[in-house]
């Protein structure tokens, strides 16, 4: 091709190439925009937001090399500016979530800990308990024997707990979940009616006096290649338990932000993020051999519009306990 007529080409190619990057730029950064956010690929991808920034921003440091080296102006040009972009968003996305601060002190305190099939020991759960207050804990991937004697710890320490143990719709599961409940909040049964996440169990507890919060602890199925349809079901069933004004979900929902949105009226069905309520939404709780600030976000609690979010914790001095998640503290109170 004649070079005059190919340097001619150049600023159409630039802009063609730019525009057919916008697609892309949009799928890396905010999927929900094409209701891709928990599709395959996209799903794991971007759960780790911090760790995409930085990819991206290799990404369009060497396409930028190679279109200096190469002389390629027209196409690696564009492809450098519109990954630069998706770079910056996803870097914005992560700040405008926020990392901090813990903020104040409610009136109840919600704790949810996936103990990594009880790597984490009882007496790590009745120190995390002690430490923080909590009155209502999320124990995913926790049997009723580590639960009970967690209970039995506490109750030596003048700390008194209930705990239930679910082991999902066939009534066993090698990875149940258990609740620990304050002897404060009275009584709580399972309601059997409202089932549980697919693949893994999760329970809705109800006061049994009719008076107090309902109560759900949520595990469902990690978005893994053989498991995305029961991923998308269990958070399906975890919003459609959003559906009561004073409902408490807490557990390892193997979801970001981003996954959960796009289910009802709030974030998920009718519950708002405690985390993102507070401006610390971006604190990576999986795994915990990645720092915080790099690690994805995926244990919540999620709340109902009964409740306020007065503060939200990640607690990393529970890194060295032996489970792979960092527990979660949420701070509430009834409006």
């Amino acid at each position: 091709m004649d070079p005059v007529r190919s340097r001619r080409h150049r600023p159409a190619l630039f802009a063609v190439t730019l525009a057919v990057s916008v697609p892309l730029v949009v799928l890396t950064t905010w999927p929900q925009a094409f209701g891709a956010q928990t599709a395959p690929v996209v799903a794991q991808v971007i759960a780790f937001r911090v760790p995409l920034a930085i990819a991206l921003l290799a990404i369009a440091l060497v396409i930028s090399i190679v279109a200096v080296v190469r002389r390629r102006w027209s196409v690696a040009a564009a492809l450098a500016i519109a990954v630069a972009v998706a770079a910056v968003i996803n870097g914005g996305v992560v700040l405008a979530r926020g990392g901090g601060p813990e903020g104040a002190s409610g009136n109840l305190t919600v704790v949810a800990w996936n103990t990594q099939g009880g790597a984490a020991s009882p007496s790590a759960i009745a120190r995390l308990v002690q430490e923080t207050g909590a009155e209502i804990v999320s124990l995913p991937e926790t049997d009723a024997d580590a639960a009970a004697e967690a209970v039995r710890m506490l109750a030596e320490r003048g700390v008194r707990m209930s705990t239930d143990t679910t082991y999902g719709g066939t009534g066993y599961s090698p990875i149940p979940t258990s609740i620990l409940i304050a002897g404060e909040l009275g009584e709580y049964r399972v309601d059997a009616e409202a089932g549980s996440t697919p693949g893994l169990p999760s329970a809705v507890w109800r006061p049994v006096s009719g008076e107090g919060p309902t109560i759900v602890a949520a595990h469902p199925m990690p978005p893994l290649p053989g498991s995305l349809d029961q991923w998308r079901q269990g958070l399906r069933w975890i919003a459609d338990r959003c559906d009561a004004p004073d409902v408490i979900v807490a557990g390892d929902l193997n979801a970001t932000v981003d996954h959960l949105s796009g289910t009802g009226p709030a974030l998920v069905g009718g519950c708002a993020d405690a985390a993102s309520a507070v401006g610390a939404a971006a604190i990576g709780t999986w795994p915990t051999r990645a720092p915080a600030w790099l690690a994805a976000p995926i244990d919540h609690v999620l709340v109902g519009p009964a409740w306020s979010v007065r503060g939200f914790d990640v607690v990393v001095s529970f890194d060295d306990a032996g489970s792979d998640h960092r527990p979660v503290v949420a701070e509430l109170e009834r409006r």
